[in-house]
């Protein structure tokens, strides 16, 4: 049982590090953006999410499994158009949108506040960066 846990331990230490690399690229892909003003449009997710699951830093870094792990399903659908991201309601994202769209909202609280702040809770009724 303990050697059990212990394999279970070091694949969620596996995951949590390359969630913590991945979201990194990501922020750093949309950073680039940001600071040139760019809205987050359907179109600019896809293009954020193709650059940072292509980069070879990552791919080297994680196993092709782990990799594997941060596709979007094929299910998971989304527009490939100009209009600004809008998710609704729904807080089922795939980790690269979601880690762009997390970037977009810190850069616009710190826009309003003057001053950078970690993103904790997400309240759904007020504006976002990113157009939801």
């Amino acid at each position: 049982m303990n050697e059990l846990n212990n394999e279970q331990d070091l694949a969620a230490l596996r995951f949590k590090t390359a969630a913590r690399d991945l979201s990194h690229i990501v922020r750093h892909i949309a950073a680039r953006y940001i600071v040139q003003q760019v809205p987050l449009t359907w179109r600019l997710l896809h293009a954020i999410e193709a650059e940072a699951l292509a980069d070879l830093g990552f791919a080297s870094r994680h196993d092709p499994f782990m990799l594997g792990l941060f596709q979007r399903p094929g299910d998971f659908q989304f527009p490939e158009t100009d209009d600004p991201v809008n998710f609704g309601q729904s807080n089922a994202l795939p980790a690269v949108f979601a880690f762009a769209v997390a970037a977009y909202d810190e850069a616009e609280k710190t826009k309003t506040t003057g001053k950078r702040q970690p993103v904790v809770n997400r309240d759904r009724s007020t504006g976002r960066a990113w157009g939801g």
